[in-house]
């Protein structure tokens, strides 16, 4: 997969940004990059749009800048020409497509039908945006398309926001969720950069469901487990799960046949996908032991926190 279409994969959410002005373009940027979504999609629906994007380019490099609602080749220039790094088209215009591909420039135009999607994939695309999400039929087309297309990636857009985020995002053909909820016009003409900062950590935890999975108690010796285990089960009338390191009480409690890591024990926190939230938290400024991660098939399964957090150690559990 193409390393951009990777870091958007890894960010997972791409607010569609239309400036009116683009000298808003910087500090709009920065608030994003707080909140933890590095990644603008600055469509080309306002003026001056190439300028917000190089503006975006050049003092906020961390982003992942691309140009959004691109109809013409000579779009395609001005934006790549400003700095953006990605091309999102709304529909299928196969002259753009090709002059993409040929300039090996990553685009992601619309695909809502098979035979769109079909020749996307005969051009050697890795992913398309389905748009309007909503109003093509949403998430049961897309899997729909997904059938026939398995290598196929889609990045919805258009009536995706916080009351369904998670449910497109729960479907791994998926790979990014597009919308303009995180960065509504009248917060940027207001210039009130705090309010969509905490608009792009609502996004973000949104998407991530970080929830309490577990709570792990260390314990001298297996004796002590046993006991600890035994006492918590008649408390909350959960039954007994014994394994080779530990005992769980139900699914909350897993109970350590010696000491383990933290002082006192772990807490598990799940997480949709722990890839995604270990970038976000490293970008709130939280580190992880990179020696203690768990991997399989599907990618990251966990991986723990560096540090303590009142004797206890906190890991990320893929749920």
């Amino acid at each position: 997969m193409h390393p951009v279409i990777e870091q958007l994969k890894l960010v997972g959410l791409v607010p569609v940004i239309k400036l009116n002005d683009p000298e808003k373009a910087v500090p709009l940027a920065k608030a994003l990059v707080k909140g933890g979504i590095p990644v603008a999609e600055v469509t080309f629906r306002a003026a001056g749009a190439d300028k917000a994007i190089a503006a975006i380019a050049k003092e906020v490099p961390e982003v992942l800048v691309g140009a959004g609602t691109v109809i013409t080749i000579d779009q395609v220039k001005q934006a790549v020409s400003a700095g953006a790094k990605y091309i999102i088209s709304p529909g299928f215009d196969k002259e753009v497509v090709q002059y993409c591909v040929d300039n090996n420039i990553p685009i992601t135009p619309g695909c809502t039908n098979p035979s769109e999607v079909s020749i996307a994939t005969k051009m050697g695309l890795e992913a398309v945006k389905f748009f309007p999400a909503e109003a093509m039929g949403g998430l049961k087309v897309i899997k729909s398309l997904a059938g026939p297309f398995p290598k196929m990636r889609f990045i919805p857009t258009g009536g995706i926001g916080p009351d369904n985020l998670k449910d497109y995002l729960a479907f791994d053909k998926i790979i990014a969720c597009g919308g303009s909820w995180m960065v509504p016009e009248k917060l940027i003409d207001n210039e009130d950069w705090d309010a969509i900062t905490a608009l792009a950590k609502e996004a973000v935890l949104n998407m991530l469901n970080i929830t309490l999975c577990h709570i792990g108690i260390n314990s001298a010796d297996n004796d002590t487990c046993e006991a600890t285990a035994n006492s918590i089960a008649q408390l909350t009338g959960a039954l007994t799960k014994p394994g080779n390191s530990s005992v769980f009480v139900g699914s909350q409690f897993e109970i350590m046949r010696k000491v383990g890591r933290g002082t006192n024990g772990h807490i598990a926190l799940g997480a949709s996908n722990v890839e995604r939230a270990v970038r976000y938290f490293e970008s709130q400024g939280f580190e992880f032991d990179k020696d203690s991660l768990v991997s399989d098939e599907k990618g990251a399964k966990a991986i723990y926190f560096k540090g303590e957090f009142g004797g206890f150690g906190i890991h990320l559990l893929r749920k």
